[in-house]
């Protein structure tokens, strides 16, 4: 903004005596006008255009003053500063859009009274402001000062030019010098207006001198960097050149090798590449060693292979998230039904992202029997946010180094699973799926159950560091999700790193919905059917699953529906191609007898006969807790591969038996003169826990009364010896089991009466659950005393 050097002092005394004693107020969003200011002004505000109008109607001035919030569009009296400049409007140009163009120049400062107009536009009662000049030795010497610094910034600043030093020569008054300098200098509006504020000319010199010397500062800094960069590039292009005429001798010398273009080859993709600044460090310092060895040499293949991995990694590389809530909601009900707990999380999830974009991944650990989903979830959780998906089996791993990877020292030596995982995706915040995590194991090479204790950690991950890059990677944008079948196999620290969440078992409703869902019209474009080929009911699916199969999941059905699908294959192959539908009746005629029965459970009440719940890989499962007695002395034999806890819950109760209910049978001599055999049918399958207390502590008290037991009812829960049932795990799988094999009730831990609000409302309306809190309860509900 340009300083009219023409307006001499005479004509601003005339101007000042002329001004009026109420003015109209002008706010600027941008400037803070100066005296001998000229400045233009670009209306297009009603109201404004209104001001401009009656000011040029009348004397030609208005008050030009700072907006306290640069932003406001409307500002009102408590919006801008109190201190302004009164403005001359020399020139008025309208455009035929209605916009209004003024040029004005700043006459005098001037304070606002009061306001005695508020709409449409503001008009106040001003007092001019009378400048204080002292001539003295000291104001003198700040005008020196004040001019060298600006005359300095003049040349180290490409913005201003030369010609504002004739200005500021050409000027005798101090506050003129002073107002001229702070109208071209690049300071912000809070210093500005400090400046238009300060009627004293020295003051004004003394704070004007403090801002130059930050000025020069900065400028200093710029010119300084300015040298640095032109150094790096002059060091560059010497380098380019003398590497160019490097290569130009040797090809007049016919030395010129592939391993030179190789070399030229890889730098080219150093610079184009996303590296982080450690990589690319890295990189470059392998390249200067790369370029020095000789082809022939066994390093000179390890270090190129260091550089591919390097370069191949997405270091800087991502994709979008797709965080449409309702969209990633339609994708996982499109490919899996039900499981509306790990849904809504997922959700939750997705939610929290949309929200917060720096949020720390959550690690997602899928518990349930095989079968449910786990890993097809994963996939549709990367469908959901428009995800890369890596998976990797941990199943079986022994050695950290399929982790961490191996040093470079090694033939051979690659980076672990996890990067290599990384470059597969192609995306550094891919959904990475661990499979089978419980199933890891640990041996003299290392426990990677210990090695993904890092990357598992949302707090260190962020500086991953596998020993063959040997050096940091952000793993800290990956969404990782890990899946197991029995979350006590998980180790206990890498298990605290992780969200659990349950994937129960499904019961036969379930199972039929996904198989007419999913799995029917998966198989039928397997096989390559038409896909009204093929029709199967819901009492043929029914069928299938009650007698065919015996899962918690649904992969044997499948496996099922594929037998079907391809003998209807070989039907349509032959020529025959009539759609066919299976029903309950003709589905033995596709898969032959049936491999399983119905209804498992005892046809009659029998004595020293219990039915008890366990669960297992596969989900829940009910078990039969068999006792006998026979001739001998007293001695308890137990049979049916029993681990070592199962066998000391055994061992409690005849405890309990013996001491609470020996002295109410009439054989006080029973466990002197009988031995007891508890056998667990199934004796080639391995069983476990404390959870079958109560159903063997029955079966004694039914052997010790000879009373049958209840065939119909089922029970579950650990036994001390004083006869509290303690809580168990898997409730739900066992009550699906339960109603599965016939049962009609539960006896269950009342401490885990909570865990009913996840099971299926159609499962408990079908059976009777009975909580206990001794041991006493389920003896007296079970055994049948008449």
């Amino acid at each position: 903004m340009p300083v009219d050097n023409k307006l001499d002092f005479e004509d601003q005394l005339v101007r000042m005596a002329q001004m009026p004693k109420e003015l109209a107020v002008l706010p600027i969003n941008d400037a803070v006008v100066f005296p001998l200011m000229t400045v233009p002004f670009l209306l297009n505000d009603p109201n404004l255009l209104k001001l401009a109008d009656e000011a040029l109607a009348d004397r030609k001035i208005v008050g030009a003053f700072a907006q306290i919030d640069p932003d406001e569009r409307r500002p009102r009296a408590n919006g801008i500063h109190r201190v302004g400049t009164a403005v001359h409007i020399q020139k008025m140009i309208r455009f035929p859009n209605g916009e209004m163009r003024l040029l004005g120049q700043g006459v005098t400062r001037i304070k606002i009274v009061e306001f005695t107009q508020i709409e449409p536009f503001m008009r106040a009662r001003i007092e001019v402001i009378d400048e204080v000049e002292e001539p003295s030795e000291l104001l003198r010497a700040y005008v020196k000062t004040v001019t060298n610094s600006f005359s300095k910034v003049i040349d180290a600043s490409e913005n201003l030019p030369d010609e504002l030093k004739i200005i500021i020569s050409s000027l005798h008054e101090a506050g003129r010098i002073a107002d001229v300098i702070a109208t071209n200098l690049q300071l912000d509006i809070a210093r500005k207006q400090k400046l238009l504020e300060e009627p004293n000319a020295l003051e004004r010199l003394k704070l004007l001198s403090g801002y130059l010397s930050d000025e020069l500062e900065v400028l200093r800094l710029g010119q300084k960097l300015q040298s640095d960069v032109k150094k790096e590039m002059d060091r560059e292009q010497r380098e380019y050149y003398l590497r160019q005429q490097l290569r130009a001798i040797k090809r007049e010398l016919g030395e010129e090798d592939d391993r030179t273009l190789e070399v030229d080859e890889i730098r080219n993709k150093i610079a184009e590449a996303r590296l982080s600044d450690e990589a690319r460090a890295v990189a470059e310092k392998e390249l200067d060693r790369l370029q020095k060895m000789s082809p022939g040499a066994a390093e000179y293949t390890v270090s190129k292979t260091y550089l591919d991995w390097i370069l191949e990694l997405p270091w800087e590389t991502f994709t979008t998230d797709n965080l449409d809530i309702e969209a990633a909601e339609r994708v996982l009900n499109e490919d899996h039904y039900d499981l509306d707990d790990v849904k809504e999380r997922i959700l939750e999830f997705l939610s929290v992202k949309k929200l917060k974009e720096s949020m720390k991944g959550s690690i997602l650990c899928f518990v349930g029997p095989p079968g449910v989903g786990k890993t097809s979830l994963g996939q549709s959780i990367a469908r959901a946010m428009e995800r890369k998906f890596v998976r990797i089996s941990l199943g079986g791993m022994k050695d950290e180094a399929e982790i961490r990877g191996h040093r470079r020292t090694y033939i051979g030596a690659l980076p672990g699973r996890i990067i290599q995982g990384m470059r597969t995706a192609q995306s550094n915040n891919p959904v990475f799926m661990l499979d089978e995590i419980d199933k890891l194991g640990s041996d003299f090479r290392g426990d990677p159950a210990s090695a993904l204790l890092e990357v598992l950690d949302p707090a260190q991950n962020m500086t991953f560091e596998d020993h063959y890059l040997n050096m940091h990677y952000d793993l800290s944008k990956v969404l990782f999700i890990t899946t197991a079948n029995l979350l006590e196999l998980i180790p206990r620290p890498l298990l605290d790193r992780m969200e659990v969440m349950e994937l129960p078992g499904y019961i036969t409703l379930e199972k039929i919905e996904i198989a007419k869902r999913y799995l029917l019209p998966r198989q039928i474009e397997e096989n390559g059917l038409p896909d009204k080929a093929l029709a199967i009911t819901d009492e043929g699916l029914r069928q299938i699953i009650n007698f065919y199969t015996r899962e918690a999941g649904v992969r044997e059905v499948e496996r099922k529906i594929a037998t079907i699908c391809r003998k209807m294959a070989k039907r349509h192959a032959s020529g025959n191609k009539r759609p066919v539908k299976v029903t309950e009746r003709t589905v033995r005629k596709y898969l032959g007898i049936e491999e399983y029965t119905r209804d498992v459970a005892l046809k009659r009440p029998a004595v020293g006969v219990a039915t008890g719940l366990a669960k297992t890989l596969s989900g829940g499962e009910i078990l039969f807790v068999e006792a006998l007695k026979m001739i001998g002395r007293g001695m308890m034999r137990l049979t049916g591969q029993l681990g070592d806890v199962m066998k000391e819950s055994a061992e409690a109760a005849m405890s309990f038996v013996r001491a609470n209910y020996l002295a109410k049978s009439d054989q006080p001599q029973f466990f002197e003169t009988y031995d007891i055999h508890v056998h667990v049918p199934a004796g080639a399958v391995q069983k476990d826990g404390p959870s079958a207390g109560v159903a063997i502590a029955a079966t004694i008290v039914s052997l010790l009364f000879n009373r049958p037991l209840r065939n119909d009812y089922a029970m579950t829960g650990e036994i001390t010896l004083t006869g509290k049932v303690l809580p168990i795990g898997g409730l739900k799988d066992k009550v699906i089991a339960a109603h599965r094999a016939g049962i009609r009730t539960v006896i269950f831990p009342k401490a885990n009466l909570r865990e009913l609000e996840e099971i299926p409302e159609t499962i408990k309306k079908d059976l009777t659950l009975i909580p206990i809190l001794k041991a006493e309860e389920a003896i007296e509900k079970t055994i049948l005393w008449d």
